[in-house]
């Protein structure tokens, strides 16, 4: 453990340039190029997750009201990856804090024309004061919780803008068990990571955080993704209001 906390203020001494251009707004111009940077990844990370992502989002159809559509808060959008996934005729309603993101959002409501795009908010998981109470079946954030400020604000704000009976639907990459060599790596590599990541940490314990955030019914699975070390654990499911 000590070995570990060595090397990891060895990254945090090699981030520090980061650290003073975050200091003095430098790194804000990062902003702009991440969304084309998330965008080229999602193409492989769909790839190898396509079945995981397919078998999650089977049960959407489970929350579909039955006098109407099905209406989809999706936080932390991105650029839109989770759309070919969405049954025919949801309405979808998509926030992310960055707005830069916009143009590659578009790219990919083109490509799924089956779906119905309400709004794009800019906006962070935390306040989703645009978003009414108890007005949306299902809530949606995939590789969102990793890198927001307050996981249980996010989830609070995911339970008021539900309905009672609708879900909230997660995938994201979690911290490995304390024992293995990936643990270490996650906590070695995080300070440069986060830069990378635009914020992004390795090394939350997020399941917990949804297993005490107060929902009725919870299905919640831990997983090994077929995708780089440092992110193989992840977590998948949905909570219900």
């Amino acid at each position: 453990m000590l070995f570990m906390h060595l090397c990891t203020l060895v990254f945090k001494i090699l981030t520090l340039p980061l650290q003073l251009a975050e200091l003095v707004g430098l790194y804000s111009l990062y902003k702009r190029v991440f969304p084309f940077m998330v965008y080229r990844i999602t193409f492989t990370y769909n790839s190898k997750m396509n079945e995981h992502k397919r078998e999650l989002f089977r049960s959407l159809d489970k929350f579909r009201p039955s006098n109407g559509d099905l209406r989809i808060l999706e936080v932390g959008c991105g650029s839109g990856a989770n759309f070919e996934h969405y049954p025919t005729g949801c309405k979808v309603v998509c926030t992310d804090p960055n707005p830069h993101f916009q143009t590659y959002l578009q790219k990919n409501m083109a490509k799924n024309d089956h779906l119905v795009y309400d709004n794009f908010v800019v906006a962070t998981g935390e306040d989703l004061r645009g978003v009414p109470d108890e007005s949306v079946d299902v809530v949606v954030g995939t590789l969102v919780l990793c890198s927001v400020r307050d996981i249980g604000l996010v989830l609070k704000e995911a339970k008021r803008v539900l309905r009672p009976g609708g879900a909230f639907f997660f995938l994201e990459h979690v911290a490995s068990d304390r024992s293995s060599w990936t643990f270490f790596f996650q906590h070695v590599l995080q300070p440069l990571w986060y830069y990378f990541g635009d914020g992004c940490e390795t090394t939350r314990t997020t399941w917990e955080f949804i297993e005490n955030a107060g929902f009725s019914q919870l299905n919640l699975r831990h997983i090994q993704a077929p995708v780089t070390y440092v992110i193989k654990p992840h977590i998948l499911g949905y909570a219900v209001k």
